[in-house]
């Protein structure tokens, strides 16, 4: 820990001298740009207010909707757009920085009635990005993902405190949406669908120990539980829709950081500033080795987590053939349990790896697209979208010899997922009333998989999946916006999906409704027909037949399904006060299971899952219901909390029809933030710099983790643990919870502005429970826990 001492200490002196040099007259300038949400055509002449000044500091939009207010005191800002005939937007408790100019993209909505007074109508906070979500959808902003304690920085980590959203893993950040696998989320990122954004993810999955999406790049984006909009599809839990921001296109910044999820750097600016196009990049490379080095646990015993990450964005908007976007992210990683090069003298737990194996896992995934947005005319837009992915994942597994220790191969495997898409959407304002959106997704999946395990019996490898080919998954959606009046919204729609391989089809019904009964209340009533499909691997598991040739029996698997029922109120009890109730029902059909009588499960996979049954078939079904509650005070006068519930249940049936457990039925889950803002400075208007001290604190109480027993006679007899599969899911942990707590100083220069957070999980040192095993020494189960207290600090520097 003195290492650690040193480094804090030194961080705090770069603190204090790089502010004194950049002291003084502490302001900076906001500029953005404001744009019709329905047709993306530009306003000029809209009125740009800053709220609660003295005298009034204003301006409006130039001839392309451009603005831009100077001179403006750093801290909380609040401000107020508005246009005849449009919904007024008022923007609470923006956080500005000395070191970084406030960019805004600001999008408005035009009045289903215009009056000859102008009425002002503050925008209900925590209103959706996306309009046609007409329910279960949550806004979050990235100083949300930077301010909660316990996120990590990272955006998953936060979703685990909305409601519906349960998590009792501290080695994932697997998104377990009321009940669901995390298999069944959907991530997009500028339009289009990405694999599994997670560093050390496995093809099929959604989740992984750490993101490779950076917050530092992102832009206010939804995150959708359940019902969601017509657009989207091949989900069946929930849609993480990512958008990024653009870089500053006036001047360039620069951004440093250096935290628990590595070394960072961050660059944008103009790349030219006669038509605002401007760039954005960030890069990270992991600290893990260092941690370690320094004797800090980073919770995967000697095992040391590599990765590193590349995120950019190219904006160039032009007069004549539209906005032009590229951007990427992409990133790799590795890492190794050698069980073989244990240290049997003292204890070393080890969350990840498995008992007898050494395991040398790399994975590598990245993305590049390519967008184009063309205003057709004055309500009519396109945009289209070309890109590429991959994903790779090589896993070496051999089998460690219980008398000599030495390690033997055991599996190979070599996974290649690369798809190049095009996504084509046209979308139409007939009039205040009416609004469609026409699209089309068309997916050219590759895919070079390699698989095989070493059978003793035969001494030779046996071969699980051996496919170089590739196959297209292709959807379409119309989606409908009908506002009878601006208190009465429905969102009708229909997505198509097929999947060339088998011709799988699915046709898929989305509806919702709004109903604004006042200002401050409002009901929510959605229904969705969902459906995905199954990963890579499953399609093309091999069967070795006795003539050593083989077959695919599950090439011809359907769509998994799932019918989405939502009914939602909203109550604004006051301009930062809400509350939040929503109930689902939600049935699944055509799951994957064995074709013989067995308690198997595709619904019971996360992200870790590596065995999957030889021959599987569309037999078994699902069933989650549940209720949420949300309190929630946004940030005003330097204070939030957020408190938010869930109660339900999560079942499915495997092939021999027996209702069980699914492995995510905790039955509950409770969240409770809060945090504080304290600004330091007595002269508030002759300070020489701003300094600001923040306290975040939250607490999860969570139902266990369900679990398989172990097998005790199987385990004595084969010398490892063995679960008893014929009692799935029987059991659960003791109760999952953990407080964690977080500490900022931010101090503001003339130029420069600087943040060192400490952030302690689990500060209580509760042991939670994370996975039985059964020790062929003692004859034993035993226990290994998740992480007990882990603090963390991180810099930040921004100029």
């Amino acid at each position: 820990m003195g290492n650690l001492k040193l480094v804090v200490t030194s961080i705090v002196l770069i603190i204090v001298a790089t502010s004194d040099i950049w002291s003084q007259n502490i302001t900076q300038s906001v500029r953005g740009q404001i744009i019709e949400k329905q047709t993306q055509a530009t306003l000029p002449g809209t009125t740009v207010v800053l709220l609660e000044s003295n005298p009034v500091i204003a301006t409006i939009t130039d001839s392309n909707g451009y603005f831009l207010l100077e001179t403006i005191p750093v801290g909380r800002i609040s401000l107020q757009i508005s246009y005849v005939g449009f919904n007024t937007i008022v923007l609470s408790n923006l956080n500005l920085m000395s070191g970084k100019e406030m960019v805004l993209n600001i999008e408005m909505e035009e009045k289903i009635q215009t009056m000859e007074e102008v009425v002002i109508v503050a925008t209900k906070k925590g209103e959706t990005i996306n309009k046609m979500a007409s329910i279960s959808t949550r806004t979050f902003s990235v100083e949300e993902s930077q301010r909660y304690a316990g996120a990590r920085n990272d955006i998953s980590r936060m979703a685990a405190n909305y409601a519906g959203v349960s998590t009792s893993n501290d080695a994932l950040n697997d998104i377990v949406i009321r009940g669901n696998s995390p298999s069944g989320l959907l991530w997009r990122l500028e339009g289009v669908d990405i694999p599994n954004p997670n560093h050390f993810g496995q093809l099929g999955a959604t989740g992984g120990p750490v993101s490779m999406i950076n917050n530092n790049v992102l832009s206010n984006s939804d995150f959708m539980t359940g019902a969601f909009p017509a657009e989207y599809g091949n989900a069946y839990s929930g849609v993480f829709d990512l958008k990024m921001r653009n870089g500053n296109y006036e001047k360039h910044e620069f951004l440093g950081q250096v935290g628990f999820n590595g070394f960072e750097f961050g660059a944008e600016g103009p790349v030219s500033k006669k038509n605002n196009s401007s760039y954005l990049i960030n890069y990270r490379y992991s600290t893990m080795g260092a941690l370690q080095k320094m004797g800090i646990s980073v919770g995967t015993g000697k095992a040391v987590p590599n990765y590193q990450d590349l995120t950019f964005k190219l904006n160039f908007p032009t007069k004549n053939i539209g906005k032009i976007t590229i951007f990427g992210l992409g990133g790799i990683s590795d890492i190794n349990f050698l069980y073989s090069e244990r240290d049997t003298t003292e204890e070393d737990e080890n969350v990840y790896a498995y008992e007898n194996r050494d395991v040398l896992s790399k994975s590598k995934m990245g993305i590049i697209g390519l967008s184009h947005t063309y205003i057709m005319n004055s309500t009519t837009y396109s945009k289209l979208i070309f890109g590429a992915s991959t994903m790779i994942n090589e896993n070496d597994v051999d089998s460690v010899s219980t008398v000599t220790n030495i390690p033997g191969p055991y599996v190979r495997m070599d996974l290649t997922d690369s798809r190049i898409f095009g996504n084509y959407y046209i979308n139409k304002k007939i009039n205040s009333h009416h609004n469609f959106r026409i699209g089309v997704n068309v997916k050219r999946i590759g895919m070079n998989l390699i698989d095989s395990v070493y059978n003793a019996s035969y001494d030779r490898f046996i071969t699980r999946i051996d496919n170089n080919d590739f196959t297209y998954l292709y959807e379409a959606f119309i989606q409908w916006q009908y506002k009878l009046t601006d208190n009465l919204i429905f969102n009708p729609g229909i997505h198509y999906q097929q999947l060339a391989l088998n011709n799988s089809v699915s046709i898929e019904p989305r509806f919702g409704i709004k109903w604004n009964l006042s200002n401050t209340q409002s009901f929510g009533l959605a229904y969705g027909l969902h459906s995905i499909c199954q990963p890579l691997s499953v399609y093309f598991k091999q069967v070795e037949l006795p003539d050593l040739s083989s077959s695919r029996p599950n090439e011809d698997l359907d769509f998994t399904k799932s019918h989405h029922f939502v009914l939602g109120y909203n109550l604004q009890m006051n301009n930062n006060l809400r509350l939040k109730a929503e109930a689902y029902y939600q049935n699944i059909f055509q799951a994957v299971v064995e074709p013989n009588e067995s308690a198997y499960s595709i619904l019971n996979s996360n992200s870790f899952t590596r065995f999957t049954p030889d021959s599987l078939i569309n037999g078994g079904s699902g069933t989650n219901y549940g209720i949420e509650l949300t309190v929630e005070r946004f940030m005003d006068r330097g204070f939030y909390y957020l408190i938010t519930t869930s109660l339900y249940e999560s079942k499915y049936k495997g092939s021999d029809g027996i209702l069980r457990n699914t492995a995510f039925n905790g039955n509950y889950v409770v969240n409770a933030l809060a945090g504080k803002e304290f600004e330091l400075s007595s002269n508030k208007g002759d300070a020489k710099y701003k300094k600001v001290i923040t306290l975040d604190g939250k607490i999860t109480w969570a139902g266990g983790l369900r679990y398989t027993p172990v097998d005790i006679e199987a385990s004595l007899e084969n010398g490892q643990t063995e679960l008893d599969q014929t009692r799935p899911f029987s059991k659960q942990f003791d109760d999952y919870i953990r407080p964690d707590i977080r500490i900022a100083f931010r101090l503001d220069g003339k130029r420069v502005s600087q943040e060192l957070a400490f952030d302690i999980q689990n500060f209580i040192n509760h042991k939670n429970p994370y996975m039985m095993t059964f020790n062929v020494e003692t004859g034993k189960e035993e226990m290994i826990y998740q992480l007990g207290i882990f603090p963390m600090v991180q810099y930040r520097i921004v100029f």
